[in-house]
C-alpha cells in the first residue's frame, strides 16, 4: 500500500506511511496493515497522540501474538520429541533368532573345542 495523503483516524495532512497502517487498522484489515508496515517502527509525528497510540498498541499486540505463536511451536516440538523418546524407551529390543554372536576369536576357540570333543567321542 502507498502512503495516504491524510490520516483517516485523526485527519492529519502530513504525508506518512503510518496513515496507510491507520487506515487498514480502522477497516480491521490486519493483513493490509502488516503489508503497509505495521511490524516496523513507522510513525507520523504530525498525527494526534491517540492515533499514534492506536497504531503502536496494534503493533505491540501483533508482536506479542507472533512471539506467543513461536513459543507455542517450540513447546509443541519439545513435547513431540519427549513423546518420541518415551516411545523409543518403551519399545522392546528386537529379538534375535539363534544364539547371540560371539567375537571372532571366541567363535574360533569354541569351534576348536567342539572339534576336539567330537574326536573324543569317536570309537
Amino acid at each position: 500500500m502507498t502512503a495516504s495523503p491524510a490520516c483517516p483516524a485523526c485527519g492529519c495532512a502530513a504525508d506518512s506511511a503510518a496513515h496507510a497502517i491507520a487506515a487498514a487498522l480502522r477497516e480491521d484489515d490486519l493483513d493490509a496493515a502488516i503489508e503497509a508496515g505495521l511490524l516496523q517502527d513507522i510513525a507520523c509525528a504530525a498525527c494526534a497522540p491517540a492515533c499514534r497510540a492506536t497504531v503502536q498498541a496494534a503493533r505491540e499486540a501483533r508482536r506479542r501474538a507472533l512471539a506467543a505463536r513461536e513459543r507455542h511451536r517450540a513447546r509443541a516440538a519439545r513435547l513431540a520429541l519427549r513423546a518420541a523418546e518415551r516411545a523409543a524407551r518403551r519399545t522392546p529390543a528386537p529379538e534375535t533368532t539363534g544364539p547371540p554372536s560371539l567375537p571372532p576369536a571366541a567363535a574360533a576357540a569354541l569351534a576348536r573345542a567342539k572339534a576336539r570333543a567330537a574326536q573324543r567321542r569317536k570309537p
